[in-house]
């Protein structure tokens, strides 16, 4: 509810976070994090706070972030921002024309200067298996940890791609032991039948 492009609710994702026993949840909802601040207390599984920022031609995401990442911010001072607070710099969906990914030449530029740490080697709405598979040679090529995330954006999607991994209890710990992940997962993107529904608003008290 707090991202702008879905209208899954609290209790949506409570339920399906139960049905799939997922463990940890990375919530990353479009311009915010009040979301996960949120359902940080209220989901039966661990949340890591995060927020998918548009960043000029693509998005970005920072994951472990302690502060909202303002709109309007170019990409270099998106990730240094993430860095800043201790967070992880994640590229989402890349190499899919259909999607806003960021373009080939902006991830060289983020990797030349060191500000990427993973990159997402299964997209369970990317429908083009050489897509993924691109994504993960090219995290192999430029020593980066390879990532799976179901972009849910309807509760029934979540769990639909995951990273399998040890546990871990601090974000430089997370970065470790994603390197040792597993991807699970497959394609997801059902159609959706429209159903009516009225979704409150939300107004993110740390948009300011």
């Amino acid at each position: 509810m707090w991202s702008g492009d879905c209208t899954t609710t609290p209790d949506e994702l409570l339920e399906a976070v139960t049905e799939s026993a997922i463990d940890v949840l990375c919530i990353t909802d479009h311009n915010a994090i009040a979301g996960a601040v949120e359902l940080a207390d209220r989901l039966p599984c661990r949340v890591v706070i995060g927020e998918e920022l548009r960043v000029g031609s693509g998005e970005i995401i920072g994951l472990f972030l302690t502060e909202r990442l303002p709109q309007g911010i170019g990409l270099i001072e998106a990730a240094q921002r993430i860095r800043d607070q201790g967070g992880v710099v994640y590229v989402p969906h890349p190499f899919d024309p259909m999607r806003n990914c960021l373009r080939p030449s902006d991830i060289d530029r983020l990797v030349a200067e060191d500000l990427v740490d993973g990159i997402e080697g299964r997209n369970s709405k990317t429908s083009l298996e050489s897509l993924n598979a691109k994504a993960v040679r090219y995290g192999l090529d430029h020593d980066l940890f390879i990532g799976a995330g179901s972009d849910a954006h309807v509760p029934t999607a979540v769990g639909a791609a995951y990273l399998e991994m040890p546990d871990f209890e601090t974000p430089r710990q997370f970065l470790d032991n994603a390197r040792k992940g597993r991807i699970v997962g497959h394609h997801f993107d059902k159609p959706r039948p429209w159903t009516p529904r009225i979704v409150p608003s939300i107004v993110d008290p740390l948009a300011e």
